[in-house]
């Protein structure tokens, strides 16, 4: 059963148990570009304990460059290699596990921040924001010429996704059984300042439906991200404590990967979900209104 928290001794205790802090960012941090009330003192404090400090998250919309660019202008510290996002994770997949030959591209249904990062894997790519395929006309295959050279399709949050990306990706997943469906994650839902909207895995979800098959998913809850904190940092998993908005991919990520698991309430799970006769089958450790609500650590 999760525990609530509530005193500063539940606080107090939460930060001598555990030496690695793992975020998610939308729903936890911010929400949308509107900081969460407590977030840089709570930040501040773990670590002045000493304690590491990652930002997991599933939004594969900005690399960790850009992330960068947010932590700063929400006044939040935080260093590049801090920053874990799907985007990365998935380029260090395709280059590192996969190993996409050189000759290769990958086929992107995305924005910048995707393409930046395979940038920096140093991996060949198509569409994503090119405007060729950033359009509303309608397409047709007689004047789509496929790439030979494509050996994978890539899926990530898509604020302009059109029939025409969705038809070129079906298109070289349907001819060519060698390439690969991958998704930086399926989260159903993205938190945005004004409430909840489309997530990836609603991008990702009309290929799988016409193809009759799901892509492999790269992000939270799946361990490909871990395995990439992993092999940057060492820790001991059952001194580390993951923190998340959502039931089915922060928590089940945390479970998954060994790690306590902290549940707030600003994001997509409901406290109705946690305890009471709808509680869902994933059950985080602890549960909390707000990650500013360990300040009574302070105390």
């Amino acid at each position: 059963m999760a525990k609530r928290l509530s005193s500063p001794s539940d606080y107090h205790g939460l930060l001598d148990k555990y030496d690695t802090w793992l975020f998610d960012c939308d729903g936890v941090l911010w929400q949308g570009d509107r900081l969460i009330e407590g977030v840089p003192e709570v930040l501040s404090l773990l670590r002045r304990s000493g304690k590491k400090i990652f930002f997991v998250t599933n939004n594969a919309t900005k690399s960790r460059k850009n992330y960068k660019k947010k932590f700063d202008q929400l006044g939040v510290e935080a260093q590049v290699d801090e920053v874990f996002g799907s985007a990365y994770a998935s380029a260090v997949y395709i280059s590192s596990v996969m190993k996409l030959p050189k000759d290769k591209k990958v086929y992107v249904i995305g924005m910048k921040g995707l393409e930046e990062e395979l940038d920096e894997e140093g991996i060949a790519h198509i569409g994503g924001t090119d405007p060729a395929d950033n359009t509303l006309a309608e397409f047709h295959l007689k004047h789509f010429t496929p790439d030979p050279a494509v050996g994978a399709v890539l899926c990530g949050l898509d604020t302009s996704i059109n029939y025409t990306k969705l038809s070129k990706a079906f298109t070289y997943l349907r001819r060519n059984a060698d390439c690969v469906f991958l998704a930086t994650n399926t989260d159903s839902t993205y938190p945005s300042a004004e409430g909840l909207l489309p997530g990836a895995g609603s991008i990702s979800a009309p290929l799988a439906c016409a193809l009759g098959r799901q892509p492999l998913s790269i992000g939270k809850p799946a361990a490909t991200m871990l395995d990439c904190i992993k092999a940057k940092y060492q820790f001991d998993p059952t001194r580390t404590i993951m923190v998340g908005d959502r039931l089915n991919t922060d928590i089940e990520f945390g479970k998954r990967g060994g790690l306590a698991t902290l549940l707030v309430l600003t994001g997509i799970t409901q406290e109705s979900e946690v305890v009471g006769p709808e509680a869902s089958s994933t059950v985080p450790d602890y549960f909390t209104n707000s990650i500013g609500d360990l300040r009574a650590a302070l105390s």
